[in-house]
């Protein structure tokens, strides 16, 4: 039977727990915050078939934040790219399941990323190809807030702008990077005022409010220009002891603590 995108947003972050516990290693924050965008763009929104993961027609993803790579193979996973008994492989050696995403290894992953700030500018890319083949599927990205510290991703910026790409980004706005909070690392701040000033559209949103997610995206499809989500996320989001903390950055949860967690979100 078909999960409600709710229900797939927690199974994500249940499989986002078992599998970086298994590892010992990974990033938790940023995959726990981006669970909720992803379900709804996988579980509803996005035109793909995971039968055919290289169909010309189907809708592009671009996970910019390369790190939160576990939120994206669970969603595959759960979509039906690969078994999701695979997802235990994670980070392991000879594993499909890379650190950061890796698309020649593994269906469904449309590039490769991992440099923060080049995502983008692949996404571009995709969108710009679009419009020159005359093709109607849809290029959508998601970067980091940390990540907007990256001149390469205000580059892209000014390229789709220019060119009116049909491109949808999500900004996963959680507010910590590995080193603290982005605000005191290197503030890219006002983001929003900086998006509308590059020729964006841009919409701020309750990233985990699945409704709000869903008609930012009904609005960005009817954009002539590309569109920026600004969405307004918790680090760690559904395990308490992780939620805002940037220490959970890029720590794996160990045995206790992921016990812990996974009986929260069965909660």
């Amino acid at each position: 039977m078909a999960l409600t995108t709710e229900q797939f947003a927690r199974r994500l972050r249940r499989e986002i727990i078992k599998m970086l516990a298994a590892a010992g290693s990974g990033h938790p924050g940023g995959s726990l915050s981006a669970a909720d965008i992803l379900a709804v763009l996988y579980n509803e929104a996005m035109r793909i078939d995971p039968e055919r993961p290289d169909w010309p027609e189907r809708d592009r993803f671009v996970l910019s934040k390369g790190h939160a790579a576990p939120a994206l193979y669970a969603a595959l996973a759960l979509r039906g790219y690969f078994p999701p008994e695979e997802l235990a492989e994670l980070r392991k050696l000879g594993s499909r399941l890379q650190g950061h995403p890796d698309m020649n290894k593994l269906p469904g992953i449309d590039f490769s990323t991992g440099s923060l700030g080049h995502g983008l500018s692949a996404a571009c890319g995709m969108a710009m190809a679009a419009k020159l083949d005359g093709a109607d599927y849809r290029v959508y990205a998601m970067v980091g807030d940390g990540e907007q510290q990256e001149g390469m991703i205000w580059e892209a910026a000014m390229f789709a702008a220019h060119y009116r790409l049909r491109l949808i980004a999500f900004l996963d706005h959680n507010h910590l990077q590995i080193d603290g909070r982005v605000c005191d690392v290197l503030s890219p701040e006002p983001l929003t005022d900086k998006w509308r000033a590059f020729g964006w559209q841009v919409l701020e949103i309750d990233g985990h409010d699945l409704d709000a997610i869903r008609q930012s995206l009904r609005q960005a499809w009817r954009a002539d220009c590309p569109v920026m989500i600004v969405a307004e996320t918790v680090k760690g989001k559904g395990v308490s002891f992780m939620e805002d903390q940037a220490g959970w950055h890029g720590v794996a949860p160990n045995a206790e603590q992921a016990a812990q967690a996974l009986a929260e979100l069965e909660g």
